[in-house]
Order: C-alpha cells, then sequence, then structure tokens
C-alpha cells in the first residue's frame, strides 16, 4: 500500500530537488528548452506527484502500521505551531516585508514546521514517511540554499514595506481560521483538533 505514496513522493520532491542535486542538468533543459517550457514540465511533474502521493497516503492509511498514538493534547499544539506555518506560507507567496527578509526562505521554515508538527501527531508509517520526507526536503533545501548564497547564485530578500507583512499575517490567519473550521475536515478527513 506504501508504493503510490513512494512514487508520489519521488516525482513531487524528485522535481522539486532539481536544482539541489542537478543544477546543470536544469540550466541546461532552461537552455534548450526555454525558460516557459522547463517551468511547464516541472509544474506538470509536481502536480502529478502531488496527486499520486495524496492518493498513496490515502490508500496506505487505510491499512496503517501504527508505532505511537499522540496524546489527545497534542492536537493543540500542532494547532499553535500551524498559526506561524501559515502566515509563513502566504509570506513565502507576497513581495518581501520585514517577515520574509528575516526569514529568508519562509517557504522552507513553513514546510518544516508543518512537517514536524503533523509527525508530533502521526505515528503511522505512511505519516512517518510523507512528512519524514518533506521534513528532511526542507532541510537539504536550505542547506543547498545557503551554498547557493554564498556562490553568488542567489540573494536573500531585502526588507520591503510593512505592509506585506500585514498582508502575510492577515492572510495566514484566514488561512488558518479555514483550515481549523472547515478545510482540513473537509480535504483529509480528520478534525484538526479533537472534539471538534
Amino acid at each position: 500500500m506504501m508504493t503510490w505514496l513512494v512514487v508520489g513522493l519521488v516525482l513531487f520532491l524528485g522535481i522539486h530537488s532539481v536544482r539541489i542535486v542537478a543544477p546543470e542538468f536544469r540550466a541546461a533543459q532552461i537552455d534548450a528548452r526555454g525558460l516557459n517550457l522547463w517551468k511547464g514540465i516541472y509544474s506538470l511533474v509536481a502536480i502529478v506527484g502531488f496527486v499520486i502521493l495524496v492518493w498513496g497516503y490515502g490508500m496506505a492509511r487505510q491499512d496503517p502500521l501504527v508505532f505511537w498514538l499522540a496524546p489527545s493534547w497534542m492536537s493543540h499544539v500542532v494547532a499553535l505551531l500551524m498559526l506561524p506555518a501559515m502566515i509563513l506560507l502566504v509570506a513565502s507567496q507576497v513581495p518581501p516585508g520585514r517577515i520574509k527578509a528575516a526569514v529568508k526562505h519562509p517557504m522552507l521554515l513553513s514546510v518544516k514546521i508543518w512537517a514536524l508538527a503533523h509527525l508530533l501527531v502521526n505515528g503511522d508509517l505512511a505519516s512517518i514517511v510523507l512528512f519524514g520526507a518533506l521534513l528532511a526536503w526542507a532541510v537539504v533545501d536550505r542547506i543547498s540554499e545557503k551554498k547557493r548564497l554564498r556562490a553568488g547564485i542567489t540573494s536573500n530578500p531585502v526588507a520591503g514595506p510593512v505592509k506585506w507583512d500585514v498582508i502575510a499575517v492577515a492572510g495566514g490567519l484566514i488561512l488558518y481560521l479555514l483550515f481549523i473550521t472547515v478545510l482540513h475536515k473537509w480535504l483529509i478527513g480528520v478534525p484538526p483538533i479533537l472534539g471538534i
């Protein structure tokens, strides 16, 4: 039952890791095909991988191999951790304000917090594989980004107007409330806080 989850992770994280493990291949593809076609291929592989991993995770959860059961209060800890994760997710999608400049890579930090939080409450093998893989990928990608920064290939965002921080916090709070009240149960089938 884990096969499709692993296939999805390989596709999804594999395409997201090309810049980490094969930057020359990425550059050659962009030179040969153009940036837009490369982005199209990248997006297609990422979407297919994501769909397969979500489906595979759902299949694997039907017959779980459980290593630990989290206490019910742990869902409140996760809910607390998810608030900054959502704010950082939104901050990654807007122009730099103070948050983005301070954190440098808010999407990677958001993924790390999200994955770690979900590992705290999900002790089954499929969850350990899924969230563990995403956490490991985010750590490796951040290390790779630091190397690209030192090499002068990339640069850190420069602090911009505070309005982008206000948008990030407001948007993250709205997204968080939507997930807590409706979206998590609708999309995943599990209430994010037990008892609601």
